[in-house]
């Protein structure tokens, strides 16, 4: 079966169900030797989402979905701005079962910008997949700095709103 790994605002169980439909099942994941960074450039100036970097000894936490059918990864394609925004890339992932290949999302060559914040409502939403983390993984991403105040229209350009 194929397999998609979250480390961003998808590691939230029901805004993938949202996205795709439903899925086999979801479990804890480590990308090893990658770091999480906030340095994806969104479509609202200074605004980032999440990206991973590959790091030596870092390690991204995340949630490992196990897709019904492959082509639910297509699905997910157009959310992820695949193929100008994120690349596509089939990487191991470390679970309690072994390590296992999924497509993970990796921003795309030219999308990335220093001095990036998530917007808090984007940062909720990895805060959600606090049952794929450990607690000292789930605190740095709790301690984040997050920008506040966006306006509606930015948060719908963002693929945010208020309403979630």
């Amino acid at each position: 079966m194929p397999y998609y790994f979250a480390y961003g605002s998808n590691m939230n169980p029901a805004r993938v169900e949202a996205r795709i439909g439903a899925t086999r099942r979801v479990v804890p994941g480590v990308l090893h030797d990658h770091a999480l960074r906030f340095d994806k450039a969104s479509r609202v100036a200074g605004i980032a989402h999440a990206n991973v970097a590959p790091t030596p000894g870092e390690r991204v936490e995340g949630a490992l979905f196990e897709l019904l059918r492959p082509e639910q990864i297509q699905l997910m394609d157009p959310f992820e701005g695949y193929p100008h925004e994120y690349d596509r890339h089939r990487l191991a992932v470390v679970t309690p079962e072994g390590a296992i290949e999924a497509w993970i999302y990796i921003a795309a060559p030219g999308t990335t910008a220093g001095s990036l914040k998530p917007a808090r409502e984007y940062l909720a939403h990895l805060l959600a997949g606090r049952p794929f983390h450990s607690p000292a993984y789930h605190a740095r991403l709790a301690a984040v700095e997050a920008v506040t105040g966006l306006d509606e229209a930015a948060l719908v350009s963002l693929g945010l709103s208020r309403h979630n």
